[in-house]
């Protein structure tokens, strides 16, 4: 990806222990925890991660790193729907028993190219006074693969929470992979719902802050994107991946039962277009 675009910027540590929190405690704890952000932030903007941020899925390519650069028979078919994170579990393990390192991992998370604008975008978010934007990281990928990428794209410091399945290396060199958290909504997979953590963030923020946010912003593209956008008001922005499924579910909400999705929707190829409607919004 060349030099750091942000080479500026002091990166923080990983959070010691964050990867061994309970899963009903951790969406709590890491909300709880943004009480050290300031509460003068005028916007709050979500990013997901895999096909958002980076132009490839995160998890598919760290199959790159196992021998013949594929998985075998028995262990694709061992895939349940809605139980994607237990598969990934089970890659994970095999990739550990066939070798794979914590370096190859990196190596592979770190060579992932960034979708058409996106470096753009985060410098606009760096480059705005501190005042206007908190930005969140909320994906169902997994922590290592996140903050591998983004370290190496200089990129780390620009968020001030990221929410994903934490993943640690134990002391095998497996990288253990945990579910984020448990729910009740029917229409996400077991171990996160992107609604749920939006709702409960807001909320706290809210809270914490002593007043609401001037607008909220999601940038996404998966199916699962869908569900925390639906959480958004008619003052925040959506801001869907062109044709992608998060796209083609608010399109087909908006026929089916018009007025259920309430957020102005604003789909892109290229990231720039969301600078574009961002620098407007917030000269208002």
């Amino acid at each position: 990806m060349g030099d750091s675009i942000f080479n500026c910027c002091y990166v923080p540590p990983h959070p010691p222990g964050e990867g061994e929190l309970s899963g009903s405690r951790r969406s709590e704890i890491m909300a709880s925890n943004s009480a050290n952000i300031s509460s003068d932030k005028r916007f709050l903007i979500f990013f997901d991660f895999d096909e958002t941020i980076v132009d490839e899925t995160s998890d598919d390519l760290v199959v790159q790193a196992a021998p013949g650069q594929h998985l075998p028979g028995w262990l694709k078919d061992t895939y349940q729907p809605g139980r994607y994170n237990e598969y990934m579990q089970r890659v994970l393990t095999y990739l550990a028993e066939q070798g794979v390192t914590e370096s190859d991992m990196r190596s592979i998370m770190e060579k992932i190219p960034a979708t058409p604008g996106m470096i753009t975008l985060f410098q606009f978010l760096r480059t705005r006074p501190p005042q206007d934007f908190e930005v969140v990281l909320l994906s169902d990928a997994n922590t290592f693969f996140i903050e591998s990428w983004l370290r190496r794209a200089g990129a780390r410091p620009l968020f001030h929470r990221i929410f994903s399945n934490p993943a640690t290396f134990n002391k095998d060199g497996r990288l253990v992979m945990r579910p984020f958290h448990s729910h009740d909504c029917a229409r996400c997979p077991s171990n996160m719902c992107k609604q749920v953590v939006v709702r409960d963030y807001v909320a706290r923020r809210t809270q914490e802050r002593g007043r609401p946010y001037q607008r909220v912003f999601y940038v996404g593209d998966g199916a699962n994107d869908f569900c925390p956008a639906l959480s958004l008001g008619p003052r925040d922005v959506a801001f869907p991946r062109r044709d992608f499924p998060m796209h083609r579910l608010i399109t087909e909400t908006h026929e089916a039962m018009p007025g259920e999705f309430k957020a102005v929707t604003v789909p892109w190829v290229s990231a720039e277009e969301v600078v574009q409607r961002l620098r407007k919004l917030v000269a208002e």
